[in-house]
């Protein structure tokens, strides 16, 4: 319990998450157990002023796990984000330019001696579809482009494949390609909107079926040892809970240790803090770094662990080793 630390959290309209979903307001919870002292802005909020970074915060008080009125505003003010301990990115994508935007004010922060989760450079630098084929033997085959003739050609070769637009989340515009399928050029020009938007298609990884696109979860380093198993409904090829997916929690196999800890790694050394990859069958197919989710469906059906309790474990013990340095 300390209430000495000032947390600061971006994210999008905190009146309209679902609760009973949502990610932020697990760690919220916790912060707010923690007795934090909380300040909330969406990316409108934060501004450079002579190159030092603020916010017009809400400070949210009272957070309940209850579905009226489950926190209320304080008050409202301008604060320098370098006085804040912790701030946690949690906006979600499109990932565009105003998220860029965002990033680089953020950074000013962390110039001043902010913790920022996830690392501003980082969350520019690691696309969350393109990322993971930095990791090319974990993958499925891969090809991000928006040429038609290159994706046609990947998809003949391949035969069965999704395809998906970069940049977006929730199994937005996601299409499977089987073999012979007669709508692969319209399919492919909806996608990129006419060569003007980039894609990424991915051979099809037929264990999605039966034991799901599995969301894993690592935190500094170190990997959550239960994932929410999202299976598609039948004739769906997405996965998403947004998108109809039934999630099954499920503890870690063997490959999903492997996969995990070899990212995890990774991670750690990009100063990646908390991230959500996903592993179908023995493939990773993304690293999610902006806002990963799916903590509360995890830890709804688990005993005697707690995910954001290790992650804000994982932050006090690392704003502790920050104070003795300095």
């Amino acid at each position: 319990m300390n209430d000495s630390i000032r947390l600061g959290i971006v994210m999008d309209s905190i009146e309209n998450i679902n609760i009973k979903k949502d990610s932020s307001f697990a760690m919220l919870l916790e912060a707010h157990k923690r007795r934090y002292q909380i300040y909330y802005m969406e990316v409108k909020d934060i501004y450079l002023i002579n190159n030092e970074p603020f916010g017009s915060a809400k400070i949210i008080e009272n957070i309940e796990d209850r579905e009226n009125r489950w926190f209320e505003i304080n008050k409202k003010k301008d604060i320098s984000l370098k006085k804040l301990n912790v701030i946690l990115m949690r906006k979600d994508p499109p990932y565009n330019m105003e998220y860029i935007y965002a990033t680089h004010i953020l950074e000013r922060a962390e110039r001043d001696g902010t913790m920022v989760i996830n690392r501003p450079k980082s969350l520019r630098n690691h696309d969350e579809k393109i990322c993971a084929n930095l990791f090319t033997h974990l993958t499925p085959n891969t090809i991000v482009s928006r040429d038609h003739k290159k994706l046609l050609n990947f998809y003949e070769e391949n035969q069965d494949v999704v395809i998906k637009p970069l940049g977006r989340m929730g199994g937005e515009s996601v299409f499977r390609l089987d073999k012979n399928n007669f709508n692969a050029r319209t399919v492919i020009e909806t996608v990129t909107k006419k060569e003007n938007v980039f894609c990424i298609m991915q051979k099809y990884v037929a264990d999605v079926t039966k034991n799901g696109d599995k969301r894993i979860l690592i935190i500094n380093g170190k990997v959550v040892p239960y994932c929410l198993a999202r299976i598609p409904k039948e004739n769906n090829v997405r996965a998403n809970l947004s998108s109809g997916g039934i999630g099954k929690v499920r503890s870690l196999q063997r490959d999903d240790w492997r996969i995990a800890k070899e990212i995890a790694c990774f991670l750690k050394k990009e100063g990646i803090f908390f991230a959500g990859i996903d592993v179908i069958g023995n493939k990773l197919i993304e690293i999610n770094i902006t806002s990963p989710t799916c903590i509360r469906e995890i830890e709804s059906h688990i005993n005697k662990y707690s995910i954001t309790q290790l992650l804000f474990d994982e932050i006090e013990l690392e704003l502790s080793m920050r104070n003795t340095v300095d």
